[in-house]
């Protein structure tokens, strides 16, 4: 059988009898012999015990010999243990031996330094002494002070003697001591110019040698004040001193570790060198040339250098500078600007005061008109505050020609200077002071815009408006509230975009929002007195319309057999004039406002005809009349899309039935449902317009 196959004793028993001559179950070529198979198979299970007796022999054997084996490998792994256990008792030994040894040692050495250090001293005091001797006696006959090359090693020599002289009296070595000095700026100087020559040829090596051996003295300072002067020359071949600062930064940054023991210390002077020299005599030159010829100039480039300024300090702070290099670069630029700083919210105050009423003055000057001062005290225009608040007929009106005097060029204008001057305050003004200052722009702002500009036209805009009974009146003061509307959206974006982040988190922010609401409810009073004052107009002209051209032979026609059942003329002109002024309000109006003023016009519409049609008497031609009237006004109702006007002018239309319904049925009209809730008297009244009103004794159904 195959590895993989498992054993199966049927299949097995079925081969060996196919293989046994006669044992075959289907027969063949012999015939099925039972003596044979039965035979075949004694014999088969007789090799079979033997090969199992074999295999168990061969099984005991193994195990024998792996039992014998796994004795041997015990032993073998309790030697190995013994072994190793003696191993590490040596190696405790050994490490304690080692401990001993290196304690001996570090004693050993201590004792050794002990007597070393001072024999060391020793030798130094020796030899300075005996080129303290050479100064004594004023020869300095050692190499090492003739010697250009060993000019390091007469450095160190010499800052010794140096520190040495100091302490000796003046009286008793006054000589010695003047040439230790000598000798030592003499070295001091060479080693300086050594410094030099080596940052001309660019030997970094060199000069780090030289600026470790200047460390220790009096002239370390003078030699990075060098350095820093030498830095700069050829540095500044541009025009733009800010980005020719930058690359000088970042180019010596890369050297100055190199060179110096303390980079960030030179560093730190280089660019404080940089700011009190280079960069101040730059704003200077820029400002003190405008400050007083031109102070549009001036603000911009006051804004503009400390920008850049500002700028470059946030770009240096990628360098070490020491520990607090905000504040030091803060400091920095305080001490460039500080004097600018402090008088700059007058000058941007007086320059947008200027500015503003150039721009305003500019555009009244392209109109040919001559500003009128308002809140004098004149009869006229005590006359003229008169008659704005009353319908009284004063005199004429100003006219205007058409003309808003409201601008959206010039409130452009004024809006940019203002962003320009909101954008200057919030980089130039100190943080504590930000709030004030920009409040006292947004006053400018509104002194000069609300003030001088929108209120002086709504005033002008007031005064234009004719009387309302004046015929043919041309009322402009519609596009003055168009224009005012556009004006107060453009105002509150640049409220809401440039003086909001200014000042929303400090106290300012109520008094700013109080400001802006006062100043915007002066203006909405007169728009509103305006509004008013021209929706009287409106309904003036309808009246002049229906007093001339309506005729009492309208409603009472003369031949009631041939007659045109269609509105009058009167009736159609004060529709179109109606769908007009509608219009008119649409175009100069958003929002609500549309709806509230629409509202009100369509109510004063509503009166008008009410009254209008309560002044003739109605034949009952007459009285059909008068509906294709109401139902035409109607119509110029829907274009009001107010569903109070329409339902108003659903009622009178409902009245104006009855003047045609028959006598028998006005009772049963008046409690239809459009006029159930209606005054009985007014009911009435419109009962008694009917020609047979006295004929027909309808006043019976009212009693």
């Amino acid at each position: 059988n195959k590895k993989t196959e498992p054993f199966d004793a049927d299949e097995y028993i079925e081969r060996l009898a196919w293989r046994t001559p006669g044992g075959g179950s289907k027969g063949g070529a012999e015939a099925f012999d039972p003596k044979r198979l039965l035979e075949e198979f004694e014999n088969h299970i007789e090799e079979l015990k033997q090969l199992d007796e074999k295999i168990q022999r061969r099984v005991e054997k193994l195990e024998h010999q792996c039992h014998r084996e796994a004795k041997e490998f015990a032993h073998k792994v309790q030697d190995l243990q013994r072994s190793n256990q003696v191993a590490f008792q040596h190696f405790q030994e050994l490490d304690e031996h080692i401990s001993y040894v290196a304690t001996k040692v570090c004693h050993l050495g201590d004792q050794l330094e002990g007597v070393n250090t001072p024999r060391q001293r020793a030798v130094e005091a020796q030899r300075l002494m005996t080129y303290f001797n050479e100064f004594l006696d004023g020869d300095l006959r050692s190499d090492v002070f003739n010697n250009p090359e060993k000019i390091k090693e007469a450095a160190d020599i010499i800052q010794k003697l140096h520190l040495i002289a100091q302490e000796l009296p003046f009286d008793r070595f006054a000589d010695v001591k003047a040439k230790i000095a000598s000798k030592y700026h003499d070295l001091e100087r060479q080693l300086i110019q050594e410094f030099t020559a080596g940052q001309r040829r660019g030997e970094i090596g060199r000069m780090r040698e030289v600026a470790a051996v200047l460390l220790h003295f009096k002239g370390y300072a003078h030699c990075v004040d060098v350095y820093i002067k030498q830095c700069q020359e050829g540095a500044y071949m541009r025009s733009d001193v800010f980005e020719d600062t930058a690359l000088l930064c970042q180019r010596v940054n890369k050297q100055v570790g190199e060179v110096f023991q303390s980079p960030e210390t030179v560093m730190a002077k280089l660019i404080q060198n940089i700011f009190e020299n280079k960069l101040q005599a730059h704003v200077k030159e820029k400002l003190d040339e405008t400050r007083r010829s031109d102070i549009e100039q001036y603000l911009k480039n006051l804004y503009d250098l400390y920008t850049r300024t500002t700028a470059l300090a946030s770009k240096l702070t990628e360098f070490n500078l020491g520990s607090d290099k905000h504040t030091f670069l803060s400091k920095l630029i305080k001490n460039i600007f500080s004097t600018y700083l402090e008088s700059y919210i007058e000058m941007e105050k007086d320059y947008l005061r200027t500015r503003s009423a150039v721009i305003l003055q500019r555009y009244y000057d392209s109109k040919n008109h001559q500003k009128r001062p308002l809140g004098g005290g004149s009869i006229q225009e005590l006359k003229e505050r008169i008659r704005q608040r009353t319908n009284l007929p004063l005199g004429p009106s100003i006219d205007t020609h058409g003309e808003t005097f409201l601008s959206q060029e010039v409130v452009v204008n004024l809006l940019q200077e203002t962003r320009h001057a909101f954008e200057r305050c919030n980089r130039l003004s100190d943080p504590s002071d930000l709030p004030k200052n920009a409040f006292s722009i947004f006053l400018l702002l509104v002194e000069h815009l609300c003030v001088d500009h929108m209120d002086y036209a709504l005033e002008i805009g007031l005064s234009a408006i004719p009387s309302a009974d004046a015929k043919n009146a041309n009322l402009y003061f519609l596009d003055v509230v168009q224009q005012a509307n556009t004006i107060f959206h453009l105002f509150d974006k640049q409220f809401n975009d440039h003086l909001m982040p200014l000042i929303s988190s400090s106290p300012k922010l109520t008094e700013c929002l109080h400001k802006k609401k006062e100043v915007i409810e002066q203006m909405e009073v007169k728009l509103d007195t305006g509004i008013d004052r021209t929706l009287n107009c409106m309904v003036g002209q309808m009246k002049h319309i229906l007093a001339t051209e309506q005729k009492k032979t309208d409603f009472r026609p003369e031949d009631e057999n041939n007659v045109m059942i269609q509105c009058t003329a009167a009736c159609s002109k004060v529709c179109v004039y109606v769908s007009r002024q509608v219009e008119r309000v649409r175009k100069s109006m958003d929002g609500k406002n549309v709806d509230t003023v629409l509202t009100e016009l369509g109510v004063r519409f509503h009166r008008l005809i009410h009254e209008h049609l309560q002044q003739y008497s109605y034949s009952s031609m007459g009285g059909m009349l008068a509906i294709c009237d109401v139902a035409e006004y109607r119509k110029s109702a829907k274009d009001f899309r107010v569903p109070l006007v329409l339902q108003l002018f659903d009622t009178l239309h409902a009245l104006c039935n009855l003047l045609v319904v028959a006598p028998d049925n006005l009772k049963q009209v008046c409690s239809g449902e459009q006029l159930t809730n209606l005054d009985r008297n007014l009911l009435h009244a419109f009962v008694q317009l009917r020609v047979d009103y006295r004929q027909a004794r309808l006043g019976r159904h009212f009693s």
